[in-house]
């Protein structure tokens, strides 16, 4: 019996630990990149991801990658067509981009739905840094980009 609770105890302790993990993020790399519905050539083509889309990493199995991307649909990529590069989306319109990382800073930009960001870095709870392509970078809340 008390074998059995140990046991249990300590499958839950590894089921925590596992949920406890950071997610991994990574973006499609230069050239866009097709994703499959099984880790095969073979498999079905589900959607040809833009470069520099962010995905989460669930998974990798050989040469190929489990990804979600934000819409929260999986789907399978070749591991290469990937690049540790992190980007960022807007979640919302009108998003602001302020100077340091506070609601009162001043607004560099405004980011509408879907702008694609360089994520620079989350060391200020709750805000990532991010920089756009014409190369302004500021502060944005963490909840209104995916892929942080």
């Amino acid at each position: 019996m008390k074998i059995a609770r140990l046991a249990l105890l300590g499958a839950g302790l590894l089921s925590a630990a596992g949920a406890a993990q950071a997610l991994e993020f990574k973006s499609v790399g230069a050239t866009p990149a097709i994703l499959y519905d099984a880790p095969s050539s073979k498999g079905r083509k589900v959607f040809v991801a833009p470069r520099g889309m962010p995905v989460e990493v669930v998974l990798t199995y050989g040469e190929w990658t489990k990804v979600r991307d934000a819409a929260g649909s999986l789907s399978w990529v070749e591991s290469k067509s990937l690049s540790p590069k992190r980007t960022v989306i807007t979640g919302a319109p009108g998003v602001r981009v302020r100077e340091s990382a506070t609601d009162t800073a001043n607004v560099v930009f405004t980011a509408e739905k879907g702008v694609l960001l360089d994520f620079l870095d989350a060391s200020n709870p709750g805000w990532v840094r991010v920089r756009h392509i014409d190369g302004q970078a500021g502060f944005i809340r963490a909840g209104e980009v995916w892929g942080e």
